[in-house]
């Protein structure tokens, strides 16, 4: 299929209006915000667009505002023509692949703070990171205005931030959380996994590995959530290459650290593996009874 490729809001204003003349009234658009690398999750978030929308859009866009350092931003990797093929190939209808100047442009001065629940975890390691996320997911969905927009669960978090901002700004779109793909050993695909050596790349399952500890336990009936911590822990330690930041059992939905697990929790960890910072979680909830 024909995909257009966009590098200015422009062009994605004029592709919109274009699809609702056609579609003789509001056209359904899904929307898949990346950063590039794509990998199957990426593709899988499309395919599920392609779906339950008329038209899917996605932005490949590594955005400066949510890193932390220069040096971790030029070393996200890239390649915008692959990319590029694995929308097309996956059913994208547009991509827009702008420079930063066309997203923040000079005099460039509103962010959005979405408040507690960016504070916790990933908000704590990384100040900042989410007001660059909301800000731009904001104006992406502005820019494209779309009906549904899709995200991977493995960045938990995010998908917390963002259903936040929808709801407490009233944006009319319906934000679509998508299960984690995972390679055959466990370890959640993340662009960042590209950096990874061979040596860190077998140590790099040790997140997955941790979690899975931990929610073997809380299936075999352990609720006290500082023994979940030091299951996840334990894991850790025996993998001398992983420099872990966080274990955490918190609320699935307020992301606040819990002392016992009474209903809905996330745990989640985040740990650097060789050059890399990774993260990954597991939501475990009690089954419904009939």
């Amino acid at each position: 299929m024909t995909m257009r490729i966009a590098t200015t809001i422009a062009e994605i204003r004029a592709w919109r209006a274009e699809a609702d003349r056609a579609a003789g009234g509001r056209a359904a658009v899904g929307l898949v915000p990346t950063m590039g690398y794509l990998h199957a999750g990426h593709v899988s978030l499309v395919a599920r667009a392609r779906a339950e929308n008329a038209r899917v859009a996605a932005s490949v866009f590594v955005n400066p505002a949510q890193f932390n350092s220069a040096e971790d931003l030029a070393r996200y990797p890239r390649d915008p023509e692959r990319d590029a093929a694995l929308l097309r190939d996956a059913g994208c209808d547009i991509v827009l692949m702008p420079d930063p100047a066309e997203v923040y442009p000079p005099g460039f001065q509103t962010w959005v703070d979405v408040g507690p629940i960016a504070a916790p975890l990933e908000g704590a390691h990384r100040p900042g990171h989410f007001r660059g996320v909301a800000t731009v997911v904001l104006k992406l969905f502005g820019i494209f205005e779309p009906a549904r927009a899709y995200f991977g669960q493995k960045d938990y978090q995010q998908l917390a931030v963002i259903r936040t901002l929808v709801r407490d700004l009233d944006v009319p779109v319906d934000v679509v959380g998508c299960p984690t793909v995972r390679e055959a050993d466990g370890l959640a695909m993340s662009s960042r996994n590209a950096r990874l050596g061979p040596d860190d790349r077998r140590a790099a399952t040790v997140l997955h590995r941790a979690l899975r500890a931990a929610e073997a336990a809380w299936a075999g009936g352990e609720r006290d959530a500082g023994a979940l911590r030091a299951r996840m822990a334990a894991v850790f330690a025996q993998e001398p290459r992983a420099a872990v930041e966080y274990v955490s059992v918190a609320d699935a939905a307020t992301l606040e650290e819990l002392e016992a697990v009474r209903g809905p929790a996330l745990l989640s960890v985040a740990a650097v593996v060789g050059p890399v910072r990774l993260i990954d979680n597991i939501v475990v909830r009690e089954p419904l009874r009939a």
